[in-house]
């Protein structure tokens, strides 16, 4: 079975696909994580995030592994280093790029096609990626619990976090390659007053129901 799920930064949806896929016992993959790993080579060659140019070739170029727990790039760990500011501040101009969202969806597809059974999930997997996914999910939260949740992670001032939140959703929602958007089957769940095991409980059920 493949499940699909999507949703803005900091809604939740990455704690809930791993916790899924544990249950489950299969395989995950962070999309969103190959994005930064790819932003995360870019850097290390001191090429502008926003050269696309330089940036296809730089994709093309890259050795990424991106597992559950670790990511590598060209041999270096960057699993701490894909988290970090730098990195954060140049991804929305990587993955807002066609050629890059190109083949990095081509890797994403053949990764499901290699195991046959997984979650999935990122900001265009629904309605992009595995558009006939078994179960088709969008996790989102409000902008301001969203906030919260960041802060009580990593500290921080909660409007201004917020404010980073809605401007990173709208560069997400704007794009012009794949933008972040609800495909008409996914079945849309607002974590907002939920908490993470009653998410995964109310996505276990959908599977098993």
């Amino acid at each position: 079975m493949i499940i699909a799920i999507d949703g803005p930064a900091g809604a939740g949806k990455s704690t809930v696909a791993r916790r899924v896929a544990a249950e489950l016992g299969v395989d995950y993959l962070d999309t969103g994580a190959m994005y930064r790993a790819v932003t995360f080579g870019v850097l290390a060659r001191e090429i502008d995030p926003a050269d696309a140019r330089a940036v296809i070739e730089v994709c093309g170029q890259l050795e990424l592994d991106v597992g559950v727990d670790r990511v590598v790039v060209d041999g270096v760990d960057a699993t701490s280093a894909i988290r970090g500011p730098e990195v954060t501040s140049g991804v929305s101009s990587v993955a807002a790029n066609p050629e890059v969202r190109s083949i990095l969806v081509e890797l994403q597809r053949a990764w499901v096609r290699n195991r046959g059974a997984g979650v999935v999930e990122g900001r265009d997997i629904t309605t992009v990626v595995l558009p006939d996914a078994d179960l088709k999910l969008f996790v989102t939260a409000s902008p301001r619990v969203r906030a919260e949740r960041r802060v009580a992670e990593s500290g921080g001032d909660v409007d201004a976090v917020e404010a980073s939140i809605a401007e990173r959703d709208r560069r997400d929602e704007t794009r012009e390659a794949s933008p972040l958007s609800i495909s008409a089957e996914a079945i849309v769940i607002d974590t907002s007053e939920m908490s993470i095991d009653d998410v995964v409980a109310d996505v276990l059920w959908r599977v098993q129901g």
